[in-house]
């Protein structure tokens, strides 16, 4: 990407895509083009449409989405399958008819089987049965992955999809009912941190955080930062139609995992896991060694991540007085 190329990155004020701007100001990068969901929303093709045509953008970075964890996902799957369609759908045609020089689509991990080996090449999509409580959100997903190598195919667009790992960071969701597992741990240790959350067991008070099933699914997790430097450096040097992950390539139980966001925020009580809760896929690591032979590695380790991201949160949740 040239340092003056009109740059739309849409969604930028979710997760990644504040992340990509962020990334892309710090590198240089100015005539960055946003807009919010008041000021453009994506789900309307019209509006999408004169958007395009108006601001003729040169690069695409396709971070806009619908997201949430199991209790969302199973809560509002109509909601997660048609905004994520019409969304990709709008973008991805329009930025054919602008003739957009290249577009980043982002994808998710959840679009491969329940059942995957381990670790997840990208050759194993569409080769099993997906998870049931995101199936909306990842066959929304596969929809937007095929857009873009259709695209490619019949029109000759330079359309990449790469697909992330759990991504975590500043920006992230943290409302209990529809973020994703570290956010909401890290929300439910600080605010148990911060008053006595009491449970009755065997007739004694006890002082604890309730965690979603088991505890034994294994997940992997990348810092929000470390997405947005891979989704520029794949931008300047990846052109394949075939997916390509993105992650740390090591994963961790969800107990190990609220062990340390535990240990983080200063957290003297008890676990306890409630196992009438659905734990979601066993396990979700991604195999990143097509990325790593392209030079490309993550930087920062888990704790410091979750260091950083609780930081952040603290600095917010003080601010509003939560």
């Amino acid at each position: 990407m040239e340092k003056d190329a009109k740059i739309y990155v849409a969604g930028h004020k979710g997760l990644v895509g504040s992340a990509i701007c962020r990334r892309l100001r710090s590198e240089g990068y100015r005539n960055l083009i946003t807009r919010t969901h008041k000021e453009l929303d994506l789900t309307r093709q019209d509006r999408v449409e004169a958007f395009f045509q108006s601001e003729r953008p040169e690069y695409v970075f396709l971070a806009a989405a619908k997201v949430g964890g199991i209790l969302a996902n199973n809560t509002y799957p109509a909601e997660f399958i048609y905004e994520n369609l019409m969304i990709q759908c709008n973008i991805i045609h329009e930025a054919y008819r602008a003739r957009v020089k290249k577009l980043l689509f982002l994808g998710s991990s959840c679009i491969y089987p329940r059942e995957c080996p381990q670790p997840m090449k990208e050759e194993y999509l569409l080769t099993g049965k997906l998870e049931p409580t995101n199936e909306p959100y990842a066959i929304a997903k596969i929809a937007g992955i095929k857009m873009c190598q259709s695209y490619n195919r019949q029109y000759g667009t330079r359309f990449i999809s790469v697909m992330p790992t759990n991504l975590y960071g500043p920006n992230d969701n943290f409302e209990l009912e529809t973020s994703h597992a570290l956010p909401a741990l890290i929300r439910k240790f600080h605010e148990a941190q911060g008053r006595d959350e009491r449970r009755v067991t065997r007739d004694e008070w006890e002082k604890c955080v309730v965690i979603w099933g088991t505890g034994s699914p294994r997940r992997e997790f990348l810092y929000v930062d470390d997405a947005a430097d891979a989704c520029i450096f794949l931008m300047n040097h990846y052109d394949e139609s075939e997916i390509i992950n993105i992650g740390v390539g090591k994963d961790i139980s969800i107990r190990e995992l609220a062990e340390l966001i535990k240990e983080i925020v200063g957290f003297e009580g008890e676990l306890r896991f409630d196992t009438t809760k659905p734990d979601g896929m066993p396990r979700k690591l991604l195999d990143v060694s097509k990325l790593e032979s392209l030079g490309w590695r993550s930087k920062t380790s888990l704790r410091e991540g979750i260091e950083r991201t609780y930081e952040w949160y603290r600095k917010q949740w003080s601010e509003v007085g939560g």
